[in-house]
C-alpha cells in the first residue's frame, strides 16, 4: 500500500512537471508599439529599443531603398522586430462619421487608384526592409454585399493583396470602420490566404461597431496583428469615441488577452497611442507596465 501511494505521488508530481513545462514553453505574447520612422529610421528604432519593447509596426513616409537599408540596420542594430508597414494617404483621409465615409482607405472611388498605387509603394519597401506583412485601414466597407462599392473594395483588396503575395507578405485590414461580420465577409470574398485583419481592440468601441470581445469570436482565425489601444463610445453622431489611455477605457483587455490565447494567437500586442510627445511616451510606457501584468 505504501509503495502504491508512493508511486501515485510520483507520477501525480511528473504530471505536475509536465504540465509546466509545457506551459512555459508556450511563446509568450510579446508587445511592441507603432510609430513613424521619418525622418530618421534609426532614432525611430532606438526609441523602441529605449522603451524595452521587442516588435514594432512602422510607419513610412519615405519609400526609397536608401531609407529601407536605414531602417533595416537600424532593426538589426537594436534587435527589434518590424512587424508591419503601415500604409496610409495619399489625403484626403478624414476620421469621422460625416467625411470618413467618403475619403478613408480603399472604399471612395476618386482616390482609390491612388491609395492602391500607395499601399503597392509600401509593400516594396516593406520587402527590402525585410518585414513580412503590409496593414491600412480599407474604409467605410458597405454592409450590402449588393452594393456596387462593395465589390468594387473587394476587388481594390484583392490587387493590393495579390502584390503583397508576390513580395512574400500578408496584407492585413485593420478593424475600425466596419463590423466585423461585414470585414469576414470581404476577407472571404476577397478569396486570398495571405489576408488577413490588424485587430485594433479600441477602434472597434470608437466606431460603435462591435465589443472587442465578441468580435475575436467572428475574426479570430483571420487576426494577424493586434492593436493594444483604449477607448470609449460615440456618442456625438458626427464623431468618433475618445481614445484614451489603455486600462481608462471600455475595452475588457483581460478578456479580450484571455481569448486570443485561447485561439492561439502568438504575435504581438502592439501598443498605439494617438497622441505626441511626453505624454504619449507615459502613457506608452504605463501601457507596457499594465499590459505585462495581464501577460
Amino acid at each position: 500500500m505504501e509503495n502504491c501511494s508512493r508511486r501515485h505521488l510520483v507520477q501525480a508530481a511528473a504530471v505536475i512537471a509536465a504540465g509546466r513545462a509545457i506551459a512555459q514553453s508556450k511563446p509568450r505574447l510579446r508587445l511592441g508599439i507603432i510609430l513613424g520612422i521619418s525622418p530618421d529610421p534609426e532614432a525611430a528604432i532606438r526609441r523602441v529599443h529605449e522603451l524595452g519593447l521587442p516588435t514594432c509596426q512602422v510607419m513610412p513616409r519615405e519609400t526609397d531603398r536608401e531609407t529601407a537599408a536605414r531602417l533595416r540596420q537600424a532593426l538589426t542594430q537594436y534587435g527589434v522586430e518590424a512587424t508591419s508597414a503601415v500604409a496610409t494617404g495619399p489625403p484626403p483621409e478624414t476620421y469621422d462619421f460625416y467625411h470618413g465615409p467618403a475619403t478613408i482607405g480603399l472604399v471612395p472611388a476618386p482616390y482609390r487608384q491612388a491609395r492602391i498605387a500607395r499601399i503597392r509603394e509600401i509593400s516594396d519597401f516593406a520587402k527590402f526592409a525585410e518585414i513580412p506583412a503590409v496593414q491600412t485601414h480599407c474604409g467605410f466597407i458597405p454592409e450590402d454585399p449588393n452594393n456596387p462599392l462593395y465589390n468594387e473594395t473587394v476587388e481594390a483588396i484583392r490587387t493590393v493583396a495579390r502584390h503583397c503575395k508576390n513580395n512574400h507578405q500578408n496584407f492585413r485590414c485593420e478593424t475600425g470602420q466596419e463590423t466585423p461580420i461585414t470585414l469576414l465577409r470581404a476577407i472571404l470574398d476577397v478569396g486570398l490566404d495571405n489576408v488577413g485583419v490588424n485587430f485594433d481592440m479600441a477602434n472597434l468601441i470608437m466606431y460603435g461597431k462591435a465589443d472587442p470581445v465578441a468580435a475575436v469570436d467572428i475574426l479570430g482565425p483571420h487576426i494577424q496583428g493586434v492593436h493594444a489601444k483604449d477607448g470609449l463610445y460615440p456618442t456625438d453622431p458626427k464623431q468618433l469615441g475618445q481614445e484614451v489611455p489603455i486600462g481608462q477605457g471600455k475595452v475588457d483587455f483581460p478578456a479580450v488577452i484571455a481569448k486570443l490565447e485561447k485561439i492561439g494567437y502568438r504575435n504581438p500586442l502592439t501598443i498605439e497611442r494617438e497622441i505626441g510627445g511626453a505624454k504619449q511616451t507615459a502613457d506608452v510606457l504605463a501601457a507596457k507596465a499594465y499590459l505585462e501584468k495581464l501577460l
